[in-house]
C-alpha cells in the first residue's frame, strides 16, 4: 500500500512538472519573431515570478521556520534567506559574461548581436534559477501527496498552473537568442525534470534528514533569487523590446494569472 502511494505521489509530481513544457511549446509554436510578443511574454513571466515569490514562496519559508522558531524569529530567518538568494544571484550575475557593458554604439548588426547575447544570458539565468526552485517544489509536491493525496493534488494543480509561465520565461529568451526551437524546448525540459528529480532525491536520500530549517532556507533563497532575476533581467529585457505598454500589461497579467490560480486552489 505504501509503495502504491509513493508511485501516486511521484506521478502527481511528474504531471505537475510536465506543464512547464506547455509554456515552451506555446512559445515555439510562433512562426516568426514578434518584438511586442517578446516584450509581453518576458514581462508576463517576470510578473508571475515576482508575485509567486513574494506571496507564496516567501510565505512558505516563513511557515517552515515557524515550525521551529517563534513568529518574529521565523520572519527574520525567512528575510535573511530571501536576501541570501538575492546575493547569490548578484554573484552569479558577476560571474556570467555581462553583454550590457558592451553596447557602445547603435550599429545594427552589432546591436542585434548584443540583443541576442542579452537574451542568452536571461535564458541561462532563468533556467538556473527556476531549475533550483523546482527541486524543493518537487519535494513539496511529492511529500504533500504522500501524506495527504487531497492536499498534494491541490498543491500540484497550483504548481502546474504557475509552471506554464515559468516554462515561458525560459523558452522565450532561449528561442529568441539562439533561433532554435529545439534548444528552447531542451532548456525548458532541463528545468521541468528538476521537479521529479527533487522528489526522487527527497525520498531516497534526503527524507531522513530534511527538516523545517532546510525547507525554510531553500524557499527563502529561491524567492529572493527569482525576484532579483525578474527585476534585473526579465523586466528590463521586456522594456527594450516594448513599443507601448506591453511591459506593464504583461507584468500585471502574469501576476493576475498566478493570483487567480492561488485563489482557486487555496
Amino acid at each position: 500500500m505504501f509503495e502504491h502511494n509513493v508511485l501516486i505521489a511521484f506521478l502527481v509530481t511528474v504531471l505537475a512538472a510536465a506543464t512547464t513544457m506547455l509554456g515552451a511549446f506555446s512559445m515555439v509554436g510562433a512562426k516568426e519573431s514578434n518584438p511586442r510578443l517578446l516584450a509581453f511574454g518576458l514581462s508576463f513571466a517576470g510578473g508571475a515570478m515576482i508575485y509567486i515569490s513574494l506571496v507564496e514562496i516567501f510565505v512558505k519559508s516563513q511557515i517552515s521556520f515557524g515550525e521551529i522558531l517563534p513568529v518574529k524569529q521565523a520572519y527574520s530567518a525567512a528575510t535573511v534567506a530571501f536576501f541570501a538568494g538575492v546575493f547569490l544571484l548578484v554573484i552569479l550575475d558577476r560571474i556570467l559574461p555581462n553583454p550590457h557593458a558592451e553596447l557602445t554604439h547603435e550599429e545594427d548588426e552589432h546591436h542585434h548581436k548584443l540583443q541576442r547575447q542579452r537574451l542568452g544570458k536571461v535564458g541561462l539565468m532563468a533556467t538556473l534559477a527556476i531549475t533550483a526552485h523546482n527541486f524543493p517544489e518537487g519535494m513539496a509536491t511529492f511529500f504533500s501527496t504522500l501524506d495527504s493525496p487531497t492536499v498534494g493534488i491541490s498543491l500540484a494543480i497550483a504548481i502546474a498552473i504557475h509552471n506554464i509561465p515559468e516554462g515561458l520565461s525560459i523558452a522565450i529568451p532561449v528561442y529568441y537568442a539562439t533561433g532554435s526551437k529545439k534548444k528552447a524546448v531542451l532548456a525548458t525540459f532541463v528545468s521541468a525534470i528538476a521537479e521529479p528529480i527533487g522528489a526522487f532525491l527527497g525520498y531516497v536520500i534526503l527524507a531522513p534528514y530534511i527538516g523545517s530549517a532546510v525547507y525554510g532556507s531553500i524557499f527563502g533563497v529561491i524567492a529572493g533569487a527569482m525576484v532579483y532575476l525578474a527585476l534585473d533581467e526579465l523586466l528590463p529585457a521586456a522594456k527594450r523590446y516594448a513599443k507601448g505598454h506591453e511591459t506593464v500589461y504583461g507584468m500585471i497579467s502574469g501576476m493576475g494569472i498566478i493570483a487567480l490560480s492561488l485563489v482557486m486552489f487555496k
